[in-house]
């Protein structure tokens, strides 16, 4: 168990913007930071960093948290590991107390995932550099393409020994356990029950994650037999999900955040010899198909992707019905198509780094325009291809969430395709129609039927005793929330109203609220904790909510302390227009905050009264509750005067 002392000196040395800022791009908007949520699908950002907090919060998902709860919720680590992980961010030294070996076991046993895959890369590129074989088939021919030694070492490739379990072997006696290699993929057991390596004789390269730890491996075989496969890939495990990775991401993000836009390649070599050109921010979809998810990994850095093509002709077009998805996320793609017979690789070893950049910048086209122009070239005077062609245009366009960049698409390929712009519009809004429609549920066809009246609980949220008995109670929440706000907003604040010396507005709160009850769980848990600490001598911080290791209450302290909205200068500056703030008038806020409360809680009593007035059949019992009716309605018209001033002031 990592010691206290160990656990305050991480937090306190974690940068929020800096944690998460290795994730996701963020951008400054306002007073926060804000960027593509990496939790949910989005396109607009909702995905707010409060550098002066030191918490994250989605305003789409809900997700929030400081920097610890991102590690977790983002690498799926448990909270020592995620402490341990920002520990090695930040170079702080890990002082641990003793553990049974039933919490190491459950702690490390997805850490031994990735130190058994780390182990593997050393292994085989220790083979690469020391093996006999290694120097002579696996260096020679990283050598005889044309990389360079810094970017062999820096994408750690390696060589994996044509024997049948030299690694298996060795990570055995160096104590590794059998069923560790096998859930990696690095051994397979066969029929006899004898394990060997999944790879053997191939140059070895490692895929790193998000963080840069080693999750699984792509092999390529040196050999010309036909039945021998060309490349042996990692199979899905615990730690590696195909669909989720993009190869040399770990080294490219960086330059993808400061570029703005990310080179899509298809394969290992092809991002090794962009990245040797100088062209950083380059990755790969290595392994799989391109999928929705790793485009939505490239999205948290930049909304734009251009896709560098291999020349040859079938490929092209195979490439071309991947790409929608692309456009349908959002991000905008443009293609470089480089002559034929070559792919980035052949190409850059060919004319050099610095004409390969040259000739990627000067060759960029938008993928819309190079689809029809590459489409009508194949397609020549055939009108009926031709047709096909603007019809296939036409639903590339469609899938483009923004309606001003499709609009300007249309207008270009109304040009280029030789088609009036209504015609496109036409089809297009077809498209839009027929997709509607299929999303529509089978229960949602219009009708012109109307229901004869509001549901019964419309407004069961401003409803009053007197029009909703027989209904189900409304919530408290709302006004039990705004409590628990108050406090953690203003509770360190003194009062400053009615002649009240040296009293904190969260010792104020507490006492006029000693005789309410809260219902929410959550907020009574707070509640419960913050007069633990007031009757304690202590006065609870905002951040031992938001901090607090019980994940319902810093979820709920951390919604509360946040919002997305900032009000920009420019009200007052350029505009002159002064709009009034809570803080201007601290006691209509907290009395406010106190008094909606007990009207909620006066008007839930007066509810159940009537209730209880009506199904009470003994006269004499019917008149006490009637007395005690009129007592507390006559508190309830009290608190609804003090709270109409509080409105008008």
């Amino acid at each position: 168990m990592i010691n206290h002392d160990t656990i305050n000196k991480i937090m306190d040395t974690a940068r929020i913007e800096e944690v998460v800022g290795d994730f996701v791009a963020l951008k400054k908007r306002g007073t926060s930071l804000i960027g593509n949520c990496p939790f949910h699908n989005e396109k607009t950002p909702s995905f707010h960093v409060s550098v002066t907090k030191g918490i994250y919060k989605c305003f789409g998902c809900g997700k929030g948290g400081d920097a610890v709860h991102f590690i977790m919720d983002h690498e799926k680590y448990s909270y020592p590991e995620a402490l341990k992980f920002l520990a090695q961010k930040y170079h702080i030294e890990v002082e641990e107390t003793a553990q049974s070996s039933q919490q190491i076991d459950a702690q490390n046993a997805r850490e031994t995932l990735y130190i058994v895959s780390q182990f593997a890369s050393a292994f085989f590129a220790n083979e690469l550099w020391t093996g006999a074989d290694g120097r002579a088939i696996g260096l020679s021919y990283f050598k005889e393409r044309g990389f360079r030694e810094d970017i062999i070492k820096k994408f750690d490739l390696g060589y994996s020994p044509d024997v049948w379990d030299a690694l298996t072997t060795k990570a055995v006696n160096s104590g590794y356990k059998e069923e560790n290699l096998e859930r990696t993929g690095l051994s397979i057991r066969n029929d006899k029950g004898k394990l060997y390596d999944r790879f053997r004789g191939r140059v070895m390269f490692p895929i790193h994650n998000f963080t840069g730890r080693v999750i699984g491996f792509g092999g390529r075989t040196l050999k010309t037999d036909k039945n021998v496969p060309k490349y042996v890939n990692s199979p899905e495990s615990e730690i590696y999900h195909k669909s989720n990775v993009l190869y040399g991401l770990f080294h490219a993000k960086k330059a993808i955040r400061e570029t703005d836009n990310c080179y899509l390649v298809e394969g290992y070599a092809d991002v090794l010899s962009v990245h040797q050109a100088g062209v950083e921010n380059v990755v790969a979809s290595s392994g799989t198909s391109l999928t929705t998810e790793q485009i939505r990994l490239i999205g948290r850095f930049t909304q734009n992707v251009t896709i560098l093509y291999d020349g040859d002709a079938a490929g092209i077009k195979a490439s071309l019905r991947g790409l929608d998805m692309i456009l349908e996320e959002g991000l905008n793609v443009k293609v470089v198509n480089f002559p034929d017979g070559h792919d980035p690789d052949s190409y850059m070893h060919k004319v050099g780094a610095g004409a390969f950049k040259i000739y990627i910048e000067n060759n960029r086209k938008d993928f819309i325009l190079y689809k029809a122009t590459t489409l009508l070239k194949e397609a020549g005077k055939d009108p009926i291809k031709r047709a096909a062609i603007i019809r296939d245009i036409v639903e590339s366009i469609a899938k483009i969430p923004d309606n001003i960049k499709a609009s300007v698409f249309i207008r270009e390929c109304s040009h280029l395709l030789e088609v009036e712009e209504r015609i496109l519009i036409s089809e297009l809004n077809k498209i839009h129609a027929a997709k509607l429609k299929k999303m529509a549920p089978p229960s949602s066809s219009f009708s012109s039927q109307q229901p004869d009246g509001p549901p019964d609980n419309l407004f069961d949220d401003q409803a009053t005793p007197g029009d909703t008995i027989g209904r189900t109670a409304v919530s408290d929440e709302l006004q039990e929330r705004e409590i628990v706000r108050l406090l953690l907003t203003f509770g360190h604040e003194l009062v400053s109203w009615d002649k009240i010396d040296n009293m904190y507005i969260g010792s104020f709160i507490m006492q006029n609220l000693a005789d309410v009850t809260f219902e929410d769980v959550v907020c009574d848990k707070i509640i419960s904790y913050y007069k633990q600490e007031i009757d304690s001598g202590k006065l609870p911080t905002a951040n031992q909510f938001i901090k607090n290791q019980d994940r319902e209450i810093a979820d709920l302290a951390i919604t509360l302390s946040t919002s997305p909205y900032a009000l920009s200068e420019n009200w007052y500056n350029k505009h002159q227009i002064y709009v009034r703030d809570e803080t201007m008038n601290l006691k209509a806020t907290i009395l406010g905050g106190i008094f909606h409360l007990k009207k909620r809680k006066v008007d839930r009593i007066l509810l159940n009264l009537l209730n209880e007035i009506k199904e009470e059949e003994d006269a004499v019992n019917q008149e006490i509750l009637m007395q005690r009716y009129s007592f507390i309605k006559n508190v309830e018209k009290e608190i609804s005067k003090f709270l109409g001033s509080v409105i008008v002031k």
